[in-house]
């Protein structure tokens, strides 16, 4: 077990990077920052624009390593760039594909499956700057299904990757 920081929570009811990267994104949805979230088994984040879509269960929740944002393109960099749900510091979250992980900050751990890399996407270039989608190639995030009922909350938590 480790322990790691759930620094930003991105629950957004919609999506913003639709049509050209070149027409840029629509606008923000006012509160998509949370400080905590609810998890459900199989279905994702509440409220969030992949909950309980049949096409999205297995990679519902998105989760992203903190050290791996591309500040150096565009500081001020956060989880409205990159799209993704979680943004975790202190835990190489890439490395952990094919493995079931638990985060638990402090209400009881969530039970994530990490099913497939979260590939960057032209859009990065457009919103970060220009390289970010390089920079973030094999550091993206990665999708997962949730696998238990559970809160993620702002702040410390504790992280384990759990036996196959």
């Amino acid at each position: 077990m480790a322990l790691v920081e759930v620094v930003q929570l991105l629950v957004s009811p919609a999506h913003r990077y639709t049509g050209r990267p070149s027409d840029g994104p629509s606008p923000a949805h006012p509160g998509e920052l949370v400080r905590s979230a609810e998890v459900r088994q199989g279905l994702g984040l509440v409220g969030d624009r992949y909950y309980a879509r049949q096409a999205h269960r297995d990679a519902a929740v998105t989760l992203m390593a903190a050290e791996n944002l591309p500040l150096a393109v565009r500081p001020g960099t956060d989880l409205r760039h990159t799209r993704r749900n979680v943004l975790l510091r202190g835990v190489d979250i890439d490395a952990y594909l094919g493995r079931t992980v638990s985060l638990d900050c402090g209400s009881g751990p969530v039970l994530l499956a990490v099913r497939r890399a979260a590939r960057p996407c032209a859009w990065m270039d457009a919103v970060i700057g220009p390289g970010a989608q390089r920079a973030l190639r094999d550091k993206g995030g990665v999708r997962c299904t949730p696998l238990s009922d559970g809160v993620l909350t702002l702040g410390p938590a504790e992280f384990e990757v759990l036996p196959d």
